[in-house]
């Protein structure tokens, strides 16, 4: 295991010798050879264990995966033995999609920072979902999420549909469901986070996941991801909206728009959404006003410019109960998870994780 985690500064440097896109599929398809050959499989024995229940589910520590590293869940058990409590997988449409024109990833490698305008890029639920049926990981009681979107061609009044469509087809497959309304590579998909929007699309998932529910005997909770690139009477709003139609989780935050710190450096002109360092700030705001809304009436999920320990406890203090992590884990490697889940471990937080 020591062996795996030293040599990942190698492995990181041939990386990010390819383009981005390129090296993120190289990625997901040596982690699928590693866990096949069985490379990788005593990783998880090395993780610390530390329960927690974040939306009515046990998770083996609160370190997760952020959607977007396995929009397809192509990686699911190769990535779960790395030691996450939770993945998320997607974000998926109905409907299969190639996404926006390439080139559409972008490292700023002084800011620790990514930028993508992959635009949902996904061959649809239907091929997610044969592949979370098939995951050993997930029958041996691993946790996935899965992030739901809508197509690009959908038009913006006709979006609950898409949602309505995945929420359907993945409800007795994920132990939760995040609605993903926050990417700024969908044409107004922001929008739906606007009130009118946000009743309307909140109502209608709510009441379709109570049918499915009783129909199914099984509750998979809902989760809302939202935008670091709120105002504070947008947040407020949210929140509102978070307690009155019941919604168990809020995902925060998505990649920003914002450009601040990242000036200097090569790609920060490109159009996208911007994750890595630079986001944490922002988001670290946003879970701290959310927490002072919300209470503990809705898990809130840390996710964004999480590189170090000391970041993934700073979302902790602000209000999160758990944390994903996606860029973090392509600058610094799998050791980030161990590192994340000891912090949280040696802190007080340990003492209010059942």
């Amino acid at each position: 295991m020591s062996l795996f985690f030293k040599s990942y500064p190698i492995v990181r440097r041939i990386l990010f010798s390819l383009s981005p896109e390129k090296a993120h599929e190289i990625t997901l398809k040596a982690l699928n050879c590693f866990y096949k050959f069985r490379l990788t499989r005593n990783i998880l024995s090395y993780s610390p264990y530390l329960p927690k229940e974040i939306m009515g589910i046990k998770v083996n520590n609160p370190i997760g995966l952020a959607a977007g590293l396995d929009k397809n869940g192509e990686c699911i058990d190769p990535l779960g033995n790395l030691g996450f409590g939770f993945i998320e997988i997607g974000t998926v449409t109905p409907n299969p999609q190639p996404g926006n024109q390439k080139p559409r990833m972008f490292r700023l490698h002084k800011s620790e920072a990514l930028i993508n305008r992959l635009g949902f890029n996904n061959n649809g639920i239907n091929e997610l979902i044969c592949n979370v049926r098939k995951s050993k990981w997930h029958k041996n009681g691993g946790i996935i999420g899965i992030n739901i979107g809508k197509n690009a061609k959908t038009p913006i009044e006709l979006a609950i549909e898409d949602y309505l469509k995945c929420l359907n087809a993945s409800y007795t497959y994920a132990d939760y469901i995040t609605i993903n309304i926050s990417s700024p590579n969908t044409e107004k998909l922001r929008s739906l986070q606007e009130k009118e929007h946000l009743d309307r699309l909140l109502y209608k998932l709510v009441e379709t996941s109570k049918s499915l529910s009783d129909t199914h005997q099984k509750n998979t909770p809902l989760a809302l991801k939202i935008s670091p690139d709120l105002d504070l009477d947008d947040i407020d709003i949210i929140s509102d909206a978070l307690v009155r139609h019941k919604i168990e989780g809020v995902i925060a935050t998505n990649t920003t728009l914002s450009r601040n710190n990242v000036t200097n450096d090569l790609f920060s002109n490109e159009k996208g959404g911007l994750s890595g360092y630079p986001l944490h700030e922002l988001s670290l705001n946003i879970i701290n006003r959310i927490k002072k809304n919300v209470g503990n009436n809705v898990t809130i999920i840390g996710t964004g410019g999480i590189l170090s320990a000391k970041q993934a406890l700073e979302k902790m203090e602000a209000g999160a109960d758990a944390v994903q992590i996606y860029t973090g884990l392509i600058y610094k490697g799998p050791i980030l998870i161990k590192e994340c889940i000891n912090a949280i471990k040696e802190n007080q937080f340990y003492d209010n994780i059942t």
